[in-house]
């Protein structure tokens, strides 16, 4: 589980462990033991952050007018194409 310095508690980071993951939380500058952390795995949560962002610039998505789960998978699905399109498409 990734997560924020905000999140750097010894009892959260029991609870995730209680769930079966692991915690990958960066610790806090004032904290005396400092726990083991990933900052590989910490840099490609920064990936779907700014993914989450950019899904949202979607009027649909960010403000969720469809009523059913069903509809508004759909228009994550498609907006989310639409963000891998952009990304991918050529330049010839």
């Amino acid at each position: 589980m990734l997560a924020d310095k905000a999140y750097d508690a010894d009892r959260l980071r029991e609870f995730i462990q209680d769930q079966g993951a692991t915690p990958n939380i960066p610790p806090k500058s004032n904290r005396k033991w400092k726990p083991c952390f990933s900052k590989r795995l910490y840099r490609e949560r920064n990936l779907i952050e700014r993914f989450f962002s950019k899904l949202k610039h979607f009027r649909r998505v960010a403000t969720r007018y469809d009523k059913l789960a069903a509809n508004f998978l759909a228009m994550v699905q498609l907006a989310s194409m639409r963000l891998w399109l952009r990304a991918y498409e050529s330049t010839a």
